[in-house]
């Protein structure tokens, strides 16, 4: 991972990681139609803070990639990618608040702890579907998703995966953890 103190990534660190976000988009096209990988080159250029985050997504084993273009703001969106929820990012409870609750047995921390950490948010309900039009992801595995306020005042979290074809949101409580179950990130660059 990037060092968290630095906001900026050295010379070297950004032609590589610029170098392994566009060996994927050329990859993967039918991830961003319509997206011209010069246009996202400039804005990674222009924003080291952000590229700090991607190289924690990478480093995580996200796969981060472009998924879509903001239209108003002109901002690039990226996804994790990788085929099952990132490895490096697993066996987290949901919250800080889950965590704390926990008596026994905490796990290492928080799918929204990490999150913050890292500068990135969490997917939500209508991000993961559109993940999941994209391919196949999480058969093995799920991703803890960005819980709705409600929910999480209930005591609970929400989680999605794709079984049998098909991709499914459950519900859990926030304080649960499981080796299988981590969580995406997306970014605006």
């Amino acid at each position: 991972m990037a060092n968290k103190s630095k906001n900026k990534l050295s010379t070297a660190q950004t032609e590589a990681l610029i170098k392994t976000l566009k060996t994927r988009f050329e990859k993967n096209k039918t991830r961003h139609k319509n997206i011209d990988w010069s246009v996202v080159e400039v804005r990674l250029k222009k924003s080291p803070e952000k590229c700090v985050s991607l190289l924690q997504m990478e480093n995580t084993g996200g796969e981060p990639d472009v998924v879509g273009l903001d239209k108003k703001s002109g901002e690039i969106i990226f996804y994790d990618c990788s085929a099952e929820t990132p490895a490096e990012r697993r066996s987290l409870c949901y919250d800080e608040e889950a965590l704390e609750a926990r008596k026994e047995n905490k796990p290492a921390g928080s799918a929204m702890g990490m999150a913050e950490e890292m500068g990135v948010e969490i997917l939500n309900e209508e991000q993961y579907l559109e993940l999941q039009a994209l391919g196949k992801f999480d058969l093995k595995t799920s991703s803890w998703l960005n819980t709705p306020a409600p929910i999480r005042k209930l005591g609970g979290s929400i989680f999605g995966d794709r079984r049998y074809d098909y991709v499914f949101i459950y519900h859990n409580g926030a304080q649960s953890y499981y080796a299988g179950r981590g969580f995406r990130a997306m970014i605006r660059v």
